[in-house]
C-alpha cells in the first residue's frame, strides 16, 4: 500500500483494533459479541484492515529482555554511497540482533535498533555490523530504560476521532 493512500478509521475499527491488541488470541465470534455487532461485520472490517495494511500481523510480541537480550541500543550508520542502502540492509538483515533499520535524513544514513545480551555482547554485534565494507562509521547510543514502549493504540484512537 502506498503511504499516499490514507485509510480512514471509524470508532468501530478503533474498538476492534484495540480489542485485538489487548487480547490477541480472541476469536472473531467473541469480538462480535463484545463489540455488539454481527460476526460478518467484524470479519469484513478485519479483512479490510488487513488488506489496507492497517493491521500487519497477529503474532506474539516478544520481549528481547525476557529471552536474554537485556541491552537495547540505537545505532546510526554512515554508509558508502557506492554500496547503496539495499546491500547494507541485506547485511543488517542477516544479523538477528538488528531488530529494525530505517533510512534517515541528516548526517547519517541509517538508524538501527539492536539488542544484545550485555555490553560486551553489544560490542560483538557492533563489530559484526561494521564488518561490512559499505559501512563507513557507526555511532551507538545505549538505552538505559524504556519510558514509553512502542505503541500504536493512542494513534489509532486519535485517527478514529478525526
Amino acid at each position: 500500500m502506498s503511504t499516499d493512500q490514507v485509510v480512514q478509521l471509524d470508532a468501530l475499527d478503533a474498538r476492534l483494533v484495540e480489542l485485538l491488541a489487548e487480547e490477541p488470541r480472541i476469536g472473531v465470534l467473541e469480538c462480535s459479541r463484545r463489540l455488539g455487532v454481527a460476526r460478518g461485520t467484524v470479519q469484513a472490517r478485519l479483512d479490510k484492515l488487513v488488506a489496507r495494511g492497517v493491521v500487519s500481523g497477529f503474532g506474539p510480541e516478544i520481549s528481547p529482555a525476557a529471552i536474554g537480550f537485556g541491552v537495547t541500543s540505537f545505532v546510526t550508520l554512515e554508509i558508502s554511497q557506492r554500496h547503496g542502502h539495499d546491500r547494507v540492509a541485506a547485511h543488517l538483515g542477516a544479523i538477528p540482533e538488528v531488530l529494525e533499520a530505517h533510512t534517515i535524513t541528516g548526517s547519517s544514513d541509517l538508524l538501527c535498533r539492536i539488542v544484545a545480551r550485555s555490553n560486551t555482547d553489544l560490542q560483538r554485534v557492533i563489530d559484526q555490523i561494521v564488518s561490512y565494507e559499505g559501512i563507513r562509521r557507526a555511532s551507538t547510543i545505549i538505552a538505559l530504560a524504556e519510558q514509553i514502549p512502542y505503541r500504536t493504540l493512542p494513534l489509532v484512537r486519535s485517527a478514529a476521532q478525526r
